[in-house]
């Protein structure tokens, strides 16, 4: 009588077992990686209408404030972008006259027919969660900084962090690594150096901020009392 299959075949199954389960975990670990928004958002950086607008210029060289454009920043959650009226403000005609360039010009152009600039947005949640509130989070000492980046250095901003629930969970069940004191929030430069060297000189520099401010210490006091890990902290 003939064998219908060999004898190697009874190892058959520990082998389909074994290769299956490789694959099985090779393909979660490629969804974990690849279908996450630290793969697909990181380094998101659109081409601007304003190619020569720079926040290395503005922010870093020029040392303008955060607030100087994004002026709803501290009472709305959200960060509102310049109208052109507050371009125009430096940019007018007969000013600046050594960035009198064509692409200077497009801020005149629309300034004069009334026109608004349609800047690509970079930061973008899901419609599922809502805006996030930059109020909330300047008023308890969330530096600009801890989301975006180190926006002084950036001639095109990018998108530096995830945004993800988990990132935004991270920082909720730990947030005195993320907090500096309020009057500093929009100081990127100090705060990086800051948060990257917390110590007893960090530690002094801290109190710069008055005693009538919160320090952050009283906010983590707050946040461990009543935690805000819940959906309806974001979805609601």
């Amino acid at each position: 009588m003939s064998v219908l299959f060999p004898k190697w075949f009874n190892s058959f199954p520990t082998l389909a077992a074994v290769g299956g389960g490789g694959f099985l975990l090779t393909a979660i670990g490629a969804f974990w990686y690849w279908a996450t928004p630290a793969f697909w958002e990181v380094g998101y950086q659109p081409i601007q209408p304003v190619e020569a607008f720079s926040h290395q210029i503005h922010a870093g060289r020029l040392g303008m404030d955060c607030r100087y454009c994004h002026t709803k920043v501290e009472v709305s959650a959200e960060a509102n972008v310049p109208n052109v009226a507050t371009c125009y403000g430096c940019h007018a005609e007969k000013r600046l006259a050594a960035w009198s360039t064509q692409r200077v010009s497009l801020v005149r152009e629309a300034y004069a027919k009334d026109a608004s600039i349609e800047w690509r947005r970079i930061h973008k949640l899901p419609d599922y969660v809502r805006n996030f509130p930059h109020n909330v989070h300047l008023a308890a000492g969330v530096s600009c900084y801890s989301c975006h980046g180190q926006i002084t250095a950036m001639p095109v901003v990018h998108q530096v962090q995830s945004l993800s629930m988990s990132w935004c969970l991270d920082c909720h069940r730990n947030p005195e690594s993320r907090l500096v004191p309020k009057d500093r929030v929009t100081q990127l430069v100090w705060v990086q150096n800051f948060l990257e060297n917390r110590g007893v000189a960090a530690a002094g520099a801290m109190g710069s901020g008055g005693s009538q401010q919160p320090t952050p210490g009283d906010v983590v006091h707050s946040l461990k009392r009543q935690p805000p890990q819940g959906c309806g902290a974001c979805h609601y």
